[in-house]
């Protein structure tokens, strides 16, 4: 099968798993979806596919773990009408607006108050139905302040980032004096995995607290106000889960059975937002040796507006010109329905998902 959009790659345990059986819908145990902003409209159509098509076939329980844009999409997939609920999730990032001063951007108080209102609607309205899917289990990774980070404030957030910052460059566990993982898991079913990587803690996730969830896990430092004491949570500040976990380098490996299944925009697995300078923590670890990664082909990229994903630059190289900058993230948004269909010849047939699959790098 010659793909030309979609890449594959996967751990030595998930590679033997496709040689035997090839991908399988019943497999799947756990999807994660990674922090990253716009790039995440790329998966769009890949995620409409698997959840309002494919993985309706199986049985399984299957566990949704999301940081930031991707816990918003993990959420939507909880939606009983999956395809629908994605559709409108792209469509709403694509034509967000925020009111600013000519010239400015929008303040973090307007930006969170906006997106806020929007996550209410499409997510807190339904959070009954989201949250007792037969077969989904969602957790919404965010990331919450310690010490100086234990609020949000003036002077504090710049001097407390540059302390996580200074302390991830020693090493992630050193990060854990500033921000710790808290993770609001589907009280119904614990993540299937151990989180002893970092320092993390699980709270119950419930309609009370889905929409701050959400929200804090999407809430960029100095580009959204974090969000302070979450119900059912300990107090603090609460920030975008891709501070800890940006691609979500979790130990996958220690389940028991099953594959992971990775829709990404890249195909490397960044452990945290603060480690995009450190290119050693990018490679592969034996934590990902049942995942199966699909990612979008370098070359196929290239062909897309601008030649890349669309990314959170494109707000400020469009500035007020929104019109524009919702044309080039549609036109994107329609050219990455490659990666669907080519998802969807690759599990159709039952052996080509090994051939066409390289090791994690």
């Amino acid at each position: 099968m010659n793909l030309k959009a979609l890449r594959v790659h996967a751990g030595p345990r998930a590679l033997a798993r496709l040689r035997e059986r090839g991908l399988v819908a019943d497999d799947v145990r756990v999807i994660p979806a990674a922090a990253g902003g716009p790039k995440g409209l790329t998966l769009n159509p890949l995620d409409r596919y698997v959840f309002g098509h494919w993985l309706p076939h199986s049985r399984q329980t299957v566990h949704l773990v999301g940081a930031s844009i991707g816990a918003w999409r993990m959420a939507s997939a909880c939606r009983a009408d999956a395809d629908a609920a994605l559709a409108t999730l792209a469509d709403d990032y694509i034509t967000q607006r925020y009111d600013h001063e000519p010239g400015r951007p929008p303040t973090p108080r307007t930006v969170s108050a906006t997106f806020g209102r929007k996550i209410e609607q499409r997510l807190g309205a339904h959070a009954v139905e989201l949250l007792t899917h037969p077969r989904y289990r969602l957790h919404v990774v965010t990331s919450r302040g310690r010490h100086v980070l234990g609020r949000q404030g003036r002077w504090r957030t710049p001097a407390g980032y540059l302390g996580a910052f200074v302390a991830n460059a020693a090493s992630r566990r050193a990060l854990g004096a500033w921000l710790e993982r808290v993770v609001f898991s589907d009280p119904r079913a614990p993540l299937p995995f151990p989180l002893d990587d970092f320092r993390s803690r699980a709270v119950p996730l419930d309609a009370g607290n889905l929409v701050p969830a959400v929200l804090a896990s999407c809430s960029i430092p100095f580009w959204l106000d974090a969000v302070h004491d979450i119900p059912g949570a300990p107090r603090g500040a609460y920030w975008d889960g891709g501070i800890t976990d940006y691609h979500l380098h979790l130990d996958y490996a220690a389940m028991h059975d099953g594959l992971v299944l990775y829709p990404h925009f890249q195909s490397q697995v960044v452990p945290g937002w603060l480690d995009k300078a450190w290119k050693r923590r990018h490679r592969a670890s034996p934590r990902l040796a049942n995942v199966v990664l699909l990612s979008p082909a370098p070359d196929w990229v290239r062909t897309l507006p601008g030649g890349k994903l669309p990314d959170r630059g494109d707000f400020k190289a469009y500035g007020d010109d929104v019109d524009g900058r919702v044309r080039h993230w549609r036109r994107a948004l329609a050219e990455s329905q490659r990666l669907a269909d080519e998802f969807a010849e690759l599990v159709a047939s039952p052996h080509a998902a090994a051939a066409a699959t390289g090791p994690l790098g």
